[in-house]
């Protein structure tokens, strides 16, 4: 299955630390294993990022999920969008990540993206309550689920 993660209302380039410091590059990418990719600036517009899970059934009918962008044990996996500045060098530095948990999606939605070969589409709003980055895991309404083509 093709999850596809569209990241709306992206909270800037810059950001101030708790501890004071200012980041003035921040990107924010999908995490692959430990690298992390697909970076888009905090000031865009919008991001989108497609990666694939294979749903796995285990017993009574409940799924598992395993790919690339997976992590966490089963019963409690997740994507993770991590947040970091730039240097001018080209490194990344994360700071935050946001959890996307996939075992709390509909798994009557999982289904049918399965069965019917469509994506399963996350819109993820970047920008928490403070007018930061999005970190922890992330609960409705701040996400949604949906299918896609």
């Amino acid at each position: 299955m093709k999850l596809v993660v569209i990241g709306i209302d992206l909270p800037g380039r810059s950001f101030c630390q708790p501890d004071g410091g200012v980041l003035d590059n921040v990107c924010v990418g999908i995490q692959e294993g430990r690298e992390v990719v697909g970076l888009v600036a905090g000031d865009a517009d919008s991001a989108r990022w497609e990666t694939d899970v294979r749903v796995v059934p285990i017993d009574e009918g409940a799924v598992d999920f395993r790919g690339p962008s997976v992590h966490g044990v089963r019963g409690e996996r997740f994507a993770y969008l991590a947040w970091g500045n730039v240097g001018e060098d080209g490194s990344f530095t994360m700071f935050r990540r946001a959890k996307l948990m996939l075992n709390r999606v509909d798994p009557a939605l999982v289904s049918r993206a399965v069965a019917d070969g469509r994506e399963l589409v996350c819109t993820v709003t970047l920008t928490d309550g403070r007018g930061g980055p999005r970190c922890a895991r992330v609960d409705p309404p701040a996400i949604t689920w949906a299918l896609g083509r």
